[in-house]
């Protein structure tokens, strides 16, 4: 090949590096000779309880019209949102994963001239969008972990398009207020877009933690996205959606691709949507699981950054890398955070109860010879 390709890739785009997922089971199971059902996947901040019975149901009675391209407009799916959350189908954007919406947002509204503002430590997809389109990425230095709010709204120029903040935050689990929020809203100017990202958010079941939802109304330059890949678990699929003002939907309708959530997705969506013992469970098992990492963590001398996710954010008071390997080589797969800033954290999915006992377990042994 004489030809280099990369070179003819816009600006952003060469200089961008790929999004690492979490380690696959499988490929754990192929690098150190490992057998799939011995290992323990804590990477991703998938929901261990698996499957709704009734999303297993509804898509199986879906099966046979694969042959069919899905309704693009989403209608059912829209329809069910709307009737849980009091929204109207016009200010709902349907994606391929709440990550299809963070893409939308940028590429409707950032151009090369802008300033996309985030926190330090916030969620890896901020950055990518932002460089992606070529535009200038403003971190604001977090504090205590979590979203510097004041800081945020200080960073915001005239040149200022998107804020991202996500509530609670990936990887550190921290959160903001209702107080904090909405003053931070008040003082935004209008032509700058707010996203909020509430992808954890059914987690939550605090009084005092605030629901973007809330807030469309008074705020027509909000955007609140969701995911159906925590909580609701269907990760796999990847469906996400939006709610805000018709005007900003309409502009991510633009430039949305046809068919971006596939029929299976949209089937399954409103089949757990329905199923609010399953998010209750799922909230239930997430409580208990993350009190036993707390309660772990604690008897290994270890700190942790208290969070309102699915997921903990663990300081080994060491160089974490090495703690991360051993732990593959346990059969044990977390998250290291380095490239979140954070070289001393491992993130750990909430996983069931036997799971958490086993990365406890591994990670006692692994500290003691590392």
């Amino acid at each position: 090949m004489t030809c280099d390709f990369l070179s003819l890739a816009l600006p952003g785009v060469q200089k961008l590096s790929p999004y690492v997922p979490g380690k696959p089971v499988d490929e754990l199971a192929r690098e150190f000779g490992l057998r799939v059902q011995d290992i323990v996947k804590l990477a991703s901040n998938e929901n261990p309880l698996g499957p709704s019975p009734r999303v297993l149901e509804a898509i199986r009675a879906a099966l046979p019209e694969l042959t069919r391209y899905p309704d693009g407009n989403g209608f059912a799916l829209k329809q069910a949102l709307s009737h849980e959350f009091g929204l109207v189908p016009e200010q709902l954007t349907l994606g391929n994963g709440s990550n299809d919406i963070l893409e939308l947002v940028t590429r409707a509204f950032v151009a090369p001239e802008h300033e996309v503002v985030f926190s330090e430590h916030a969620f890896a997809v901020y950055p990518i969008v932002t460089q992606a389109v070529g535009a200038r990425a403003v971190v604001v230095p977090a504090r205590d972990w979590g979203h510097d709010l004041s800081a945020m709204a200080a960073a915001i120029t005239p040149a200022t398009r998107l804020v991202f903040i996500a509530n609670p935050n990936n990887p550190t689990g921290t959160w903001i207020g209702r107080a904090e929020l909405e003053q931070f809203l008040a003082g935004v100017p209008e032509r700058v877009i707010v996203v909020l990202d509430e992808a954890y958010t059914e987690y939550v079941e605090d009084a005092d933690f605030p629901r973007g939802f809330d807030y469309l109304a008074q705020y027509p330059n909000l955007l609140v996205s969701r995911t159906f890949s925590k909580a609701y678990g269907l990760a796999a699929l990847r469906v996400g959606y939006a709610a805000s003002h018709p005007a900003i939907a309409d502009a991510l309708n633009r430039v949305r691709q046809p068919f971006n959530v596939n029929s299976l997705a949209l089937t399954a969506a409103c089949a757990a949507l329905a199923d609010e013992d399953y998010l209750q469970r799922s909230r239930e098992l997430n409580s208990a699981g993350m009190a036993q990492l707390e309660q772990g963590f604690a008897r290994l001398g270890l700190q942790w950054i208290p969070s309102r996710g699915n997921f903990i954010a663990v300081d080994l008071g060491r160089e974490a890398a090495p703690v991360y390997q051993g732990l593959l080589r346990e059969g044990v797969i977390v998250r290291p955070v380095a490239n979140y800033g954070m070289p001393q954290h491992l993130r750990v999915t909430i996983g069931l109860e036997q799971e958490n006992h086993r990365f406890l377990d591994a990670l006692q042994q692994v500290l003691a010879r590392v």
